[in-house]
């Protein structure tokens, strides 16, 4: 039964929801298995910092597919857009082309809602590139939902966006560099912010590992806690070697996805059913619990 939320999907079922040739038959297509095999009732197709005119292209592509073929909608509630405002910098850029990064604008934030004809619901960005979170404010004028990630942002940065109305910190643990200062880093920052910032996480056990994952659960309150997938098009095909437009990678047989040279993981493989698994097994979660965390939290922040 399809029943999970899940903020952040950027492919499923061998289908790069990122890619420039779409057909409507392998969005279908992808979009019925992200029901049958990821247990999804509601996401949102994430778009990943892109050069300005390739990402403002995806996203009117998607708007469009969105209107035309109704039936997606009863699974797909709109994009999410992960950059281009967001960190340049090593270790927080990700695996997002640096070079395609830019400061976020009001001015600009208002031509990707233009893009998005009405279907974008949220916008990722890191605080520090929204010069006096001018846009976050925006942002929020217009009924998005704003979230901060892929970001080295000062706890002033961060208090100031959250008064603009930041609402989300995007896969905590995640976006930022493997060696962080002992004390006064960005994961410790958003921790101490939790209260007032809902944090999302990918429970797959790779990107934040258990024993981290079962910290940052324990100083979350659970009403601020969302699981999200982070899915790309590998996810749902289970192990093997996988080809995504030039990059390479291998999924082993625990779902860890890698980069063809062994050197670093290049997104996730696990979908949302495994994850619900993992974290009664390898963290002893409640039920009540993951439909707080993956089903009623994420509702709730798309207005469900």
């Amino acid at each position: 039964m399809s029943t999970f939320v899940d903020l952040q999907v950027n492919g499923f079922a061998g289908v790069d929801f990122n890619a420039d040739q779409l057909s409507d038959d392998e969005v279908l297509t992808a979009t019925a298995a992200l029901r049958e095999i990821g247990g999804i009732d509601r996401c949102l197709v994430t778009l990943i910092t892109a050069p300005w005119s390739v990402l403002n292209r995806r996203i009117a592509a998607w708007a469009s597919r969105l209107d035309r073929l109704e039936s997606l909608q009863e699974t797909i509630a709109g994009l999410h857009i992960e950059g281009p405002f967001i960190s340049s910098q090593a270790g927080f850029v990700g695996a997002h082309p640096a070079d395609a990064t830019r400061p976020a604008t009001p001015s600009s934030a208002c031509e990707l809602l233009e893009s998005g004809a009405g279907w974008i619901r949220m916008i990722t960005l890191a605080p520090e590139c929204d010069a006096g979170s001018k846009s976050t404010r925006y942002l929020r004028d217009q009924e998005l939902i704003v979230a901060a990630g892929h970001s080295d942002a000062s706890i002033d940065q961060l208090k100031q966006s959250i008064d603009a109305g930041l609402q989300i910190f995007t896969h905590l643990g995640n976006g930022c560099p493997a060696m962080l200062p002992r004390h006064d880093h960005i994961i410790n920052r958003v921790l101490s912010l939790s209260e007032h910032l809902t944090v999302s996480f990918i429970a797959d056990g790779h990107h934040v590992p258990w024993l981290a994952l079962r910290t940052y659960l324990q100083v979350v309150p659970a009403t601020k806690v969302l699981i999200v997938s982070d899915a790309i098009a590998a996810a749902g095909l289970g192990a093997g070697r996988f080809q995504l437009g030039h990059h390479i990678f291998d999924v082993k047989e625990d779902l860890s996805t890698w980069s063809a040279d062994g050197l670093h993981l290049t997104g996730c493989a696990t979908t949302m059913p495994q994850m619900a698994s993992l974290l009664k097994e390898r963290l002893s979660v409640s039920d009540e619990q993951i439909e707080t965390w993956m089903i009623h939290n994420p509702r709730r922040m798309l207005g469900a």
